[in-house]
């Protein structure tokens, strides 16, 4: 309360706060030292150390404990003001650390991730500003006064507050759980990277299950009435949440199956591209110019997917080209096979070839096949590269590229127009 922080402040001296900011000084470089030196080899991801010293949850974690008992140590005999405000300061801060470094972990890419830290940031600070002041108590009071209706139960707001906070923290060590499960024994036992992602997903949901049991048991929620929850959800499923259910028991069957994995080249109805990521309700597939579909996964259970990287890594690409009447057919053949296999990334194996596909009304059509083992680097810049030899090379060999011919026939003039048998334009 406000009068003992007011008493606590008319008995601080300059001599007992000289000493408690020499203590917290030693216990701030200890912790510092500890984490420093443990944290020297470690990964720059890791939740306990971090890129650098302070940004981890070790550090602040240590300076926790430290400080914790040398505030009990120095309120043997002397008034504590400085090392009580620390404790409070570096439990907030130890609490952002673990949900921060958590969150980032588990969803490196999410955009909700920054608007949670800030959230739990600014109701850390609060709650050690309230407690710092010994205002806290009161306001948990006053909260435990004020009750919401659920039916015919009652629940108090801090009793709510509680929960959540009881359920982030148990979520969060297990969302920790999986992320070092993920990392430090699947990526090494597991080689399939679709199957390192489904077994990664059911130990992330099954361990989430787990800990919101938990969390609702801690909060004192009864288990046994998620029984009625689970046959009215078993319904929802059934029923209004069909299509979504279907989408992640398809993702899961995706993932065991592996009939398409991450890094094939697939078509989806006139969409073609590489597939990034398979998520649990939808799979992302990115095409050679940068447009990203977003496929659900039960369209490629249910429909026809062309997976261009099952059998063959190999992908075709052709190019055509009309030539004059007059030109050697031979020849021709030859520039465009050589214009291909200058080109590095055209596979030699199987060999880039021509072939004589069409007499066109304006000259001969040609048709170049040529190979590559990476279409995920772009088709159309290979392409304009080859046409570009192609153009440079029949040049050169002074082989016409004709101009489009058509033949207009005058069937009467004017009297003072002097007739002539045609035109050609």
């Amino acid at each position: 309360m406000l009068n003992d922080f007011y008493q606590r402040l008319n008995q601080v001296e300059l001599r007992t706060v000289s000493i408690e900011a020499l203590v917290l000084l030693a216990c701030v470089a200890l912790a510092w030292g500890v984490t420093r030196w443990f944290g020297r080899d470690q990964a720059k991801d890791s939740i306990w150390f971090g890129q650098r010293t302070f940004d981890g949850l070790l550090f602040p974690l240590l300076a926790l404990l430290l400080t914790d008992l040398a505030r009990r140590g120095v309120s043997g005999f002397q008034p504590v003001l400085l090392l009580r405000i620390a404790v409070s300061v570096f439990l907030s801060l130890a609490a952002i650390r673990l949900f921060a470094r958590v969150l980032r972990a588990v969803y490196p890419a999410s955009a909700v991730v920054k608007l949670v830290e800030r959230t739990i940031s600014w109701v850390a600070w609060i709650a050690a500003v309230l407690w710092i002041v010994g205002l806290l108590p009161p306001v948990l009071a006053e909260l435990d006064q004020i009750t919401l209706a659920f039916g015919k139960t009652r629940v108090s707001v801090r009793t709510i507050f509680e929960g959540v906070l009881s359920a982030g923290v148990v979520l969060m060590i297990a969302l920790w759980i999986a992320a070092t499960i993920e990392k430090r024994i699947l990526s090494e036992a597991v080689t399939d990277l679709s199957m390192r992602k489904v077994a990664s997903n059911a130990i992330r949901a099954f361990l989430l299950l787990i800990g919101l049991l938990f969390a609702l048991s801690a909060v004192g929620v009864d288990l046994t009435a998620l029984s009625v929850l689970g046959g009215a959800l078993g319904v929802g499923l059934g029923f209004g949440l069909q299509k979504l259910a279907a989408n992640y028991v398809s993702g899961f069957v995706i993932l065991l199956e592996r009939s398409i994995r991450i890094g094939d080249n697939v078509k989806v109805d006139s969409f073609e591209g590489r597939i990034t990521d398979i998520k649990t309700r939808y799979t992302l597939i990115r095409a050679g110019n940068g447009r990203e579909a977003i496929v659900p996964n039960e369209s490629l259970i249910t429909s026809r997917v062309e997976n261009l990287s099952l059998a063959d890594r190999k992908f075709n690409i052709a190019t055509t080209i009309v030539v004059g009447y007059d030109s050697d057919v031979g020849q021709v053949q030859s520039i465009l096979a050589e214009a291909a296999k200058a080109q590095p990334r055209v596979m030699s194996d199987p060999a880039p070839i021509a072939f004589l596909m069409n007499f066109a009304p304006d000259g001969l059509e040609f048709k170049l096949n040529f190979w590559v083992a990476d279409p995920e680097k772009g088709q159309d810049n290979l392409r304009s590269a080859i046409n570009i030899a192609i153009l440079d090379g029949l040049r050169a060999a002074g082989i016409d590229i004709p101009y489009p011919q058509r033949v207009v026939r005058v069937e009467s003039l004017p009297a003072n127009v002097p007739p002539a048998s045609d035109t050609r334009l």
